[in-house]
């Protein structure tokens, strides 16, 4: 009984710091389901976004949608996975923290956030900062700045 209360009020702590609303721009549940490059464990990609936002803001994160898998973080590792820096760079990435808590249908508790990862590669000046959300979907593309991986 304590366990479910504990459980309770993390729940409503978690929903009182969630807006009603989302304030994520790009969520597009009709997007095409992306392909698997199995020998990468990388998403097949072949769309540039040309908005200099996608991606590199919270409220126009890439979106992700892991659907229903065991590991929330696996699509994301496979959207990272088929990137590379601007000039064909190895990228290596981590994720650095979590943000922007949001409504969302696709969790029991009625909310998502955003995971930030940071991006680096040989030669860079300074890492760059994705913002990748699990939990909804969109159209997939290479961020501006960024390229995809040669085969």
């Amino acid at each position: 009984m304590k366990k479910q209360w504990i459980l309770f009020v993390l729940g409503l702590m978690t929903l009182s710091c969630v807006s009603t609303k989302s304030t994520i721009k790009n969520v597009d549940d009709n997007a095409p389901t992306p392909q698997l490059n199995k020998v990468k464990n990388a998403f097949v990609l072949t769309l540039y976004s040309k908005d200099a936002l996608y991606g590199y803001n919270e409220e126009y994160p890439i979106n992700v949608f892991y659907l229903n898998s065991a590991n929330p973080e696996l699509n994301e590792q496979r959207f990272l996975n088929a990137l590379a820096g601007p000039k064909g760079e190895v990228i290596s990435y981590k994720k650095i923290d979590k943000c922007c808590p949001f409504p969302t249908k696709r969790n029991e508790m009625g909310a998502g956030s955003l995971n930030i990862y940071e991006l680096t590669w040989p030669g860079q000046k300074e890492p760059v900062k994705l913002y990748l959300n699990g939990f909804e979907k969109g159209a997939l593309m290479v961020p501006v700045g960024l390229s995809l991986q040669k085969e």
